[in-house]
């Protein structure tokens, strides 16, 4: 959750889920975040998985001023993405060292994750497949992510004293502008993803515009 939105962290979430699990979670409704509007409901749902998963949800909350350090050193979205992943399998698999399997929303080459796993997720089969979501496990996955994702923003809203809303828009920009009015540009490192266009549209003697974007390619062996 938060990869394609100016403000907030990016968050990674996994859940696991056996039969018995996968019931449950289908009679409580679980379904893709995207469906859900409601962030109290998101809320609810989230706090349903963890009572009936407990120890098996796991999740990397990567804020902004650390996504920045991260998207340096990477040089793109893909690398981090895949970076989290492996940490979050890893976490699980050290809870739940027999899960055979790990399935998530397609973003690259599941090569992107595998290089990325320690020792714990050498031995798991790494999938991906676009649309993931409509797995019950990736469903839950994102709702958990999601509310990791709208907690901190009405958090870090309040101490601003601003609404940080979700996506780039031209509402977006305002709120950006208000905060670099009110705390300086240096101010957005804290809560927005710099290397958005929208970034150097606000500041742009601080932020260079975004460099074109690198046609991802598998290394060949």
């Amino acid at each position: 959750s938060g990869k394609g939105d100016f403000f907030g962290p990016l968050v990674i979430a996994g859940v696991y889920v056996d039969r018995a699990i996968a019931r449950r979670f289908l009679d409580a409704g679980i379904q893709d975040s995207k469906r859900i509007g409601s962030d109290a409901r998101i809320r609810a749902l989230a706090k349903e998985i963890r009572q009936i998963v407990r120890t098996g949800v796991d999740q990397v909350q990567v804020g902004p001023a650390r996504y920045n350090e991260l998207y340096q050193k990477f040089g793109n979205l893909n690398s981090l993405l895949g970076w989290g992943h492996a940490r979050v399998i890893e976490n699980l698999l050290e809870r739940l060292p027999d899960c055979p399997r790990s399935l998530s929303d397609k973003f690259a080459d599941a090569g992107v994750i595998e290089n990325a796993l320690l020792r714990h997720g050498r031995r798991i089969r790494i999938e991906q497949r676009t649309k993931a979501e409509s797995d019950i496990a990736v469903a839950a996955a994102s709702i958990v992510a999601r509310e990791a994702f709208i907690d901190w923003l009405d958090r870090k809203g309040k101490d601003l004293g601003v609404t940080l809303g979700r996506g780039a828009s031209a509402e977006i920009k305002e709120t950006a502008r208000t905060i670099v009015k009110n705390h300086g540009s240096d101010a957005l490192k804290q809560v927005a993803k710099v290397h958005f266009r929208t970034a150097h549209e606000i500041a742009p003697e601080v932020f260079g515009p975004p460099p074109p974007k690198r046609e991802w390619r598998k290394k060949s062996s």
